[in-house]
């Protein structure tokens, strides 16, 4: 049996699934950490509970958050999801899909629910193609969450276990992530991405799709998503 417990945050798309099959690769008995937080969309929490079941996970947890009441994001209000971008385009502009300290209030979740387990370990599927638009997705977020998780709770200042934040997919693009899942087994056509989907199926459009479609061309092969 595993000996490491470790939660991972996980929203049942491309990212969070490979970093689900790192981690189980890695000996770590895997605690998975999903959110209802009001998102325009179901879809990715139904496909996070039959992946979690398919790799037989040790416990699946969906918290409930209302974070449309805060706003400030395409994924939780109104807001028109931007189609047909420039994914390639150099900008500092935050794009309106940033939905406001949404990895840090899922952290700060993680990390309490890891107090409680006894686990140390807590994975997040942030990667290189994020953090160049999103704040919270940057390893420079990543080290201070880490400081700060360490120092402002019981298991972190009574010494008898550490925090430790893992990102495998930090330095990774969308091709190497999607090829490092198929040499796991992951299979793909279960896992959601989509930040507009229509009738069940992706837009093909957002930039979720469109990094996502990249990806899969890069890497020689086709994307099973269903798209519209």
């Amino acid at each position: 049996m595993p000996s490491k417990k470790a939660v991972i945050l996980f929203s049942g798309g491309l990212d969070s699934t490979t970093v689900l099959a790192l981690a189980l690769s890695q000996g770590y008995a895997c605690s998975c950490l999903s959110f209802r937080y009001n998102q325009k969309q179901a879809i990715e929490l139904k496909r996070a509970c039959h992946i979690a079941k398919a790799f037989n996970v040790t416990q699946h947890l969906i918290l409930q958050l209302d974070l449309g009441k805060i706003g400030g994001s395409a994924l939780t209000t109104s807001l028109t999801v931007p189609k047909d971008r420039d994914i390639d385009l150099e900008t500092d502009e935050i794009p309106i899909t940033y939905v406001p300290a949404r990895n840090m209030i899922f952290l700060s979740h993680a990390v309490a629910w890891a107090e409680v387990i006894g686990a140390g370990d807590i994975f997040i599927g942030v990667n290189n193609v994020d953090y160049s638009g999103y704040p919270d997705c940057r390893p420079e977020f990543l080290a201070a969450f880490t400081t700060m998780a360490n120092l402002g709770t019981k298991t972190g200042v009574t010494g008898k276990n550490s925090f430790t934040i893992h990102a495998p997919l930090l330095y990774l693009n969308k091709k190497e992530i999607i090829t490092k899942g198929i040499s796991l087994g992951v299979d793909y056509s279960l896992t959601h991405s989509c930040y507009d989907p229509q009738r069940g199926k992706a837009c093909g459009r957002c930039d979720a799709c469109l990094l996502r479609l990249r990806g899969f061309a890069e890497a020689g092969l086709k994307d099973p998503a269903a798209y519209i």
